[in-house]
């Protein structure tokens, strides 16, 4: 069985950057801490993290979701995962983040009615702090 569920990647951005997210358009970004929110119930399930992952190594270079624009940034670096297992609470999580921190609006959100999937803040205690309590 795959191991499937919604997850928040914890990504540190080094420097201030501008990002192009492909359709969605070019994004100022503050150097600091991202929270992106993403749901693996597909194929391959929450091994999506480990493309995500190397994608930020610069071992991918094929972007698929938002946040790869964001990872692909020789700046950024996935530091950490929160997951819930076998719960798709994606659009939950990704609204309790948006009123904890500083949404980056329109990224990840596509297929839903959220405002952004992706939160800001400077510092990482806080973005930590909001994530593991939306994800509960």
């Amino acid at each position: 069985m795959t191991d499937r569920g919604t997850y928040t990647l914890l990504v540190r951005l080094d420097g201030p950057a501008t990002v192009e997210f492909g359709a969605a358009g070019e994004r100022a970004l503050d150097a600091g801490w991202y929270a992106y929110t993403g749901s693996a119930f597909g194929p391959g399930g929450l091994s999506r993290v480990a493309r995500h992952r190397e994608l930020a190594r610069g071992e991918r270079d094929a972007r698929h979701w938002h946040v790869d624009y964001l990872l692909g940034h020789p700046g950024a670096a996935v530091e950490d995962v929160v997951t819930t297992r076998e719960a798709d609470v994606e659009c939950a999580v990704a609204r309790a983040l948006v009123e904890a921190l500083a949404p980056v609006g329109g990224l990840g959100a596509s297929d839903c009615d959220c405002p952004t999937h992706l939160a800001f803040a400077p510092e990482r205690a806080p973005l930590e702090r909001a994530v593991r309590a939306a994800h509960g």
